[in-house]
């Protein structure tokens, strides 16, 4: 496998792999990881689908990106997903799955389309004072010397950010800053995860920066990720023949382990109750989801919380891992992620309206109509005051394709679930749907006196704890995720979240569906390249843009210097006057000269 970038492999169609009809596949867990995985077999590898079998513990395939409608709960999600123009291997795939929407039109086609007529952008990025607009004013607020603390971690090499955390790189300058309000709950960063994680996240989407407040960065699906992401995945597997099998959960991986030859030959799995074994060869491809963010999470209801459940059991997708990774050093450290849910967890809520009462609220907000079925809150808007540091959305509407005409449904999460809220006097992990929807209707701005009957008449809200939904965000070492195609393995990788792969971000859909495509490129050797990662953390011009836009548009001449740092500025600025240094410099704000202004382009859309 090898990376490549241009046109002149993105286009190529790959010839078919020698022996792959010799060649089966074993592919455990149908998240997104796994479904990727089984599409490149398809498409670029060309196995028969007949030959490749998903197994799956849950009913329903899609791992973390779900939307289902429960009978005895009503509409949930667990989570969403934003979605970025340079996610390379995502459309690579999406532009031949056909779209539930029009299967004349490829899902990455009709992405595109949706999104250029209607483009995201937030009208209100966070609130205080109950529903009142908190005036961030798409600025980042840093002082200089939190902006030096963010080019640090910029410049850091990774190897130094083994096992460090973010606040040993970041103070107040940071930590109190509209930046960080941004970043952590756009992310879900915590002040005590990976300072490496947090470079990687800087690195890989400088190029939109300037998108960070108002969300403009960002591009969304028509409806929730299971029927707009995961369902036509699902469909162009079984069109081509794919075995899926449900209730099937894998106990462990047998391997056959010498220092440079590592092959898989067999699975232990539990069907229907019954422990069965699996015998395998060398032919038999085998493509391991090692951890689950969504492990161990529980919905609660209306007038129920959701368990906070942190016993991983054998069985689980934890529990193959452990046990995978004591076959060898090659295969991770899972206990570096599952083992604090104290600082892994958070919760999130699905709230349905039931009537006309709460949709003046979110328009008063947004200012956009709910109901118009275009862009609502246009990503999420975080209550800056909220004891729970609670953020809530509404995406275009309907989310459900089922879902009735008079009601929306949304989204809510909070990052601190073991303080008591402003409102409701308890912490987020023990309130029932109805107590969360108090709540946030609180910080809606509605009338005390009206609260509870809103919550409870005019809205529907199901809970979800979620122990381990930031487990990937731990502290930790190069080793401690296995690599996609560890060292010596003939015919296996690791996919997903907790498998390793050199300088995307985790928690991304990109992520996941890069693992699926790498693995299946090494395994079956297919001869095109992998789309590199973007490299806008290599392009001086993004470099040079963010700076500007990181400073709130001001230039680095009007940084607090001392004399002698200013004169070094002035000296250096003077020596490269009439330079292209020099006039990128201008062109991207970072010194002014009003007269050159004028004679360049706009800088923005250059690089766009």
């Amino acid at each position: 496998m090898y990376y490549s970038s241009g046109n002149y492999e993105a286009f190529a169609h790959p010839l078919k792999p020698e022996g792959i009809e010799n060649k089966s596949a074993y592919i455990i867990g149908s998240g997104l990881a796994g479904l990727t995985a089984a599409c490149y077999l398809v498409r670029d590898a060309q196995m028969d689908g007949s030959r490749i079998h998903i197994l799956e513990k849950d009913a329903l395939p899609g791992g973390a990106c779900d939307g289902w409608d429960y009978a005895q709960l009503g509409f949930t999600m667990r989570g969403g997903r934003e979605m970025d123009n340079h996610f390379e291997v995502m459309w690579d795939l999406y532009r031949d799955i056909p779209s539930i929407e029009d299967p004349n039109m490829s899902l990455l086609d009709y992405y595109y389309y949706l999104n250029k007529k209607d483009p995201n952008y937030s009208m209100c990025r966070a609130t205080v004072n109950r529903g009142q607009d908190a005036h961030t004013d798409n600025k980042f607020g840093l002082s200089d010397k939190g902006q030096m603390e963010i080019m640090k971690l910029f410049f850091t090499p990774e190897k130094e950010l083994e096992n460090k955390v973010i606040t040993e790189y970041f103070d107040d300058e940071v930590l109190n800053s509209n930046f960080w309000l941004y970043w952590r709950t756009m992310f879900a960063f915590e002040n005590w995860h990976s300072a490496l994680e947090m470079k990687r996240y800087i690195q890989r989407y400088i190029h939109h920066i300037d998108g960070l407040p108002d969300f403009s960065a960002l591009r969304f699906t028509k409806y929730n990720q299971y029927e707009s992401m995961i369902l036509p995945m699902v469909n162009y597997l079984k069109d081509h023949g794919v075995d899926f099998q449900y209730g099937v959960k894998v106990d462990d991986v047998q391997f056959d382990i010498e220092p440079d030859h590592k092959v898989v030959t067999g699975l232990q799995i539990t069907k229907d109750g019954k422990q069965e074994q699996l015998d395998l060869t060398e032919n038999d491809l085998v493509f391991i989801t090692n951890g689950s963010c969504v492990e161990n999470s529980s919905f609660g209801s209306q007038d129920e919380p959701a368990k906070f459940n942190t016993e991983l059991k054998p069985g689980g997708v934890w529990d193959m891992w452990k046990n995978i990774a004591s076959q060898d050093k090659s295969f991770g450290h899972p206990h570096k992620f599952c083992s604090t849910p104290e600082k892994t967890n958070w919760m999130s809520a699905t709230v349905t309206t039931l009537d006309d009462k709460i949709p003046p609220y979110i328009e008063k907000i947004t200012k956009r109509d709910p109901f118009s079925g275009r862009v609502v809150t246009g990503g999420i808007v975080t209550v800056k005051d909220s004891n729970w540091l609670m953020s809530w959305t509404f995406n275009r509407q309907p989310q459900f394709r089922d879902q009735p005409k008079d009601q929306l449904v949304g989204w809510i999460y909070g990052l601190f679930t073991d303080v008591p809220g402003n409102y409701i006097k308890k912490p987020m992990r023990d309130c029932t749907g109805k107590e969360i929807c108090m709540e946030w209707l609180y910080h809606l701005g509605v009338p005390e006196d009206q609260i509870e009957e809103m919550a409870e008449k005019s809205a529907n809200t199901i809970p979800c704890m979620m122990p381990y939904i930031t487990a990937f965000f731990m502290p930790r070492q190069k080793d401690d995720r296995p690599n996609v195609v560890p060292e010596g393995a003939k015919n296996f990788a690791f996919i997903g979240q907790f498998a390793e792969t050199p300088r995307d971000t985790i928690f991304t859909t990109e992520y996941s569906m890069r693992t699926g495509m790498e693995a299946v490129y090494t395994l079956c050797d297919i001869d095109r390249g992998v789309p590199e990662v973007w490299g806008s953390a290599y392009d001086v011009r993004d470099l040079l843009y963010a700076t500007t836009k990181l400073r709130d548009g001001k230039p680095i001449t009007d940084m607090d210097l001392n004399p002698v740092e200013k004169m070094a500025l002035k000296t250096a600025l003077k020596k490269i006057k009439d330079t292209d240094v020099y006039n990128l410099l201008v062109e991207f704000g970072n010194v002014p000269d009003e007269e050159l202004k004028e004679e360049l382009p706009d800088a923005k859309a250059q690089i766009m």
